[in-house]
């Protein structure tokens, strides 16, 4: 009673309006933390029963077959060649090193998604209240970005839980303002950039929130210096990714050069956080509208605080000369409890205005987004939630037992095609080398840093790619010129070709691998023209550097 008299007090409740949005603070424990853990018990019971139901992605198996480093090599590959997510593939290489293959890394997808429920929670009723806190993890639960991601065996649920983490501990923090709340917001912190480079801007948003609260400097420079002097590692490896698509904050081009094409993204980016339909995103983007207004009237610190977590990282976005890495949603994933808790405080503040059916009018709303959400998300990746159809994972399992019956220990594999890791998971004796195909760079230096002669090569084309225009269940049976160097099977739209001899030299696989792009690009699919471009800069390259007789 003492703690609903304490919440209820922070909203003057005198005139009939007001003592109706009173509910967003007077929802009883009891049934707040039932709610919480129907919730993520809800997400959890998805998760794991739709865990392998969306087919594997290339990304997941990069993670996987880097995890099959030694830990050493592993650290050497992330923090010095590829850049990105130190933590995300220390984990992968804990999975890789147990045995858990796919279904290892995606359970952890899972933990950590399931796990931001009710950390969620806890979040958002400290910023505004149970009652918002609880309606913001139900539309969290629901939405798009949560439940894929929870499958997806890449950092970002892992991105999420950390930063929700972070943003929790940094108002404990500011609120205390002890050295052990400090300290726990450094770990918390220091974990969030750990699991991907744009944590780097979460540390941007709570800077400029300790600025605009006055949090007195001897408080709080101490603990961002021991970040940024800690996190020096991190800020090595953002570099690396950075040089690797050309990212800074030199003049340049960007994709956010321009009011039209910053509300363009953040329309997709609420579409995916909760639902893309014209109507419907119309209607949440007001219902976030209000709901800013009414925490800003209500709650003027968690209003600050969301207003940093999107200016601050939208502002260093806008600032970056981004090259060819474009933001997609999902980096912004960090933002969506603030987002979800914008929108259920919107839908409070407009059921207060009917007074005593306030409450029903409140829980209607919130539920009434749900299936936009499901519907939504069906809509972005349909096999999450309908699995995939059985010919394509027959035709898959026939495809990479083919491949785990020819495998060699030295073949040299392009591209981290998903059926490599499941002949890995099927026995098959498969090569750890594998040619990156997004980057010129690295696939030169992973050719010259193999050991020679180099073995046979072997790539995979997938016609029902989502990067395809058009996808399709079949693939046709063709072969590279000239076809007596090759041998090659399509299995319903997977066509995998491997040459008969080996590769030998950077050289002789350069030419060799020229030929079966050229395949690809004679079928229209949709990473060709990327996967020709880096074999032609690779060779570009190679020859720049040797002597072009030389192998």
């Amino acid at each position: 009673m003492r703690e609903a008299a304490t919440d209820s007090a922070v909203v003057p409740a005198r005139r009939p309006a007001e003592r109706a949005l009173a509910l967003a603070g007077e929802l009883r424990r009891r049934w707040f933390e039932l709610g919480v853990a129907v919730c993520a018990l809800g997400v959890g019971s998805f998760l794991l029963v739709q865990l392998t139901a969306w087919p594997p992605h290339e990304d997941e198996t990069l993670a996987l077959f880097v995890g099959r480093k030694s830990l050493g090599g592993l650290l050497d590959t992330v923090l010095d060649q590829r850049g990105g997510a130190p933590l995300h593939f220390v984990l992968a290489w804990i999975v890789a090193h147990t045995g858990g293959g796919l279904v290892g890394l995606r359970l952890i997808s899972a933990i950590f998604a399931t796990a931001t429920v009710p950390v969620v929670a806890l979040l958002a009723s400290r910023i505004a209240g149970r009652a918002t806190g609880l309606a913001t993890t139900v539309l969290v639960s629901g939405s798009w970005m949560l439940l894929f991601h929870g499958v997806y065996g890449r950092m970002y649920s892992l991105f999420l839980f950390t930063s929700a983490l972070s943003f929790l501990a940094l108002l404990h923090a500011t609120e205390h303002r002890t050295r052990r709340a400090w300290a726990l917001w450094i770990v918390a912190v220091l974990f969030c950039v750990a699991a991907h480079p744009y944590g780097a801007l979460v540390l941007a948003a709570q800077g400029v929130y300790v600025v605009l609260m006055r949090v007195p400097l001897r408080v709080a420079v101490p603990a961002f210096a021991t970040v940024a002097i800690v996190g020096t590692p991190f800020w090595r490896t953002d570099l690396v990714l950075a040089g690797r698509f050309d990212i800074g904050v030199a003049q340049g081009s960007t994709t956010l050069n321009g009011p039209s094409s910053i509300f363009s993204y953040l329309e997709i980016v609420a579409s995916d956080f909760t639902a893309g339909y014209a109507p419907v995103i119309t209607v949440v983007l007001l219902l976030a509208l209000v709901g800013f207004v009414s925490l800003a009237w209500r709650r003027p610190r968690g209003a600050v605080l969301a207003a940093a977590v999107v200016v601050a990282p939208l502002a260093g976005l806008i600032l970056a000369k981004l090259g060819s890495a474009a933001p997609m949603s999902r980096h912004l994933i960090f933002i969506l409890p603030f987002f979800a808790l914008a929108v259920a405080e919107g839908v409070i503040r407009v059921a207060s205005l009917g007074r005593r059916a306030a409450p029903f009018v409140a829980i209607v709303g919130i539920l009434a987004l749900l299936p936009a959400e499901v519907a939504w998300g069906w809509h972005r990746t349909p096999e999450l939630y309908r699995g995939e159809t059985a010919a394509h994972r027959n035709a898959r399992a026939a495809a990479s037992a083919w491949l785990a019956r020819t495998a060699l220990p030295n073949d040299v594999q392009f591209g981290y095609e998903p059926l490599y890791l499941q002949a890995w998971d099927d026995g098959g004796n498969v090569s750890k080398l594998v040619i990156p195909r997004a980057d010129a760079k690295l696939a030169l230096a992973a050719l010259e840093s193999a050991t020679k002669p180099l073995g046979h090569g072997v790539w995979v084309f997938d016609a029902s790619d989502t990067t395809n225009g058009v996808r399709r269940p079949t693939i046709p049976l063709l072969y590279p010129q000239p076809a007596s160097e090759f041998e090659a099977a399509a299995f319903g739209p997977f066509l995998v070709i491997r040459t008969v001899k080996p590769a030998v030299c950077v050289r002789n696989y350069l030419k060799l691998a020229r030929r079966v792009e050229l395949v690809g690009e004679s079928l229209g699919l949709g990473d060709a023209d990327i996967n020709l471009g880096t074999v032609l800069q690779a060779s570009g390259r190679f020859a720049a550097e040797k002597n072009p007789k030389s192998c």
